[in-house]
């Protein structure tokens, strides 16, 4: 799939078949993530995969809706901020570096025909909780991961000239 093709594919999924994710898919999504470069290279994240079965009130918990725990897989990307990379001026890049190894890991599981969403609006202490989450790691991100059981539909954007400035602001 060409990259243009691939950026315009992906959407966010809020309904999952209950079809199974064959293990090299899911090996080849979390690779990509491994795979994004990071500050420094020090790649400050990790990846708990969940299975979804017979956990669907758990995941209820960290994130209401009824989707999220529809697809077989839900994939938390937390942050280690104390093996990240900080800025002279003292920006950490923490949330950077694993914004890039989500959007790398989404656009692999695209590629491979699978469905994502970003989720930004859980229960981080019910994360925390139900993923046995240790001190100085912060959940960050999930998405599930399946099978699409919808169809893409309209993408609303801005326009380059709202987004982009050349020389200045």
């Amino acid at each position: 799939m060409e990259f243009e093709d691939l950026i315009q594919e992906r959407y966010s999924v809020r309904s999952y078949q209950s079809r199974p994710v064959e293990d090299e898919k899911l090996e080849a999504v979390l690779d990509a993530a491994r795979l994004a470069p990071t500050a420094a290279n020090k790649q400050p994240f990790r990846l708990i995969v969940v299975k979804t079965e017979g956990k669907k009130d758990q995941m209820k918990r960290i994130y209401h809706g009824d989707w999220f725990s529809e697809a077989p897989l839900v994939i938390c990307a937390c942050s280690v901020k104390s093996e990240s990379w900080t800025r002279r001026d003292g920006r950490n890049y923490v949330d950077v570096d694993v914004t890039i190894a989500m959007d790398h890991l989404i656009l692999q599981a695209t590629e491979l025909g699978l469905g994502t969403c970003w989720i930004a609006a859980f229960d981080a202490e019910a994360a925390r909780e139900i993923l046995k989450i240790p001190e100085g790691v912060e959940p960050l991100l999930f998405t599930p991961l399946g099978y699409p059981a919808d169809e893409i539909g309209p993408k609303s954007r801005k326009e380059l000239d709202e987004l982009v400035h050349y020389e200045e602001w």
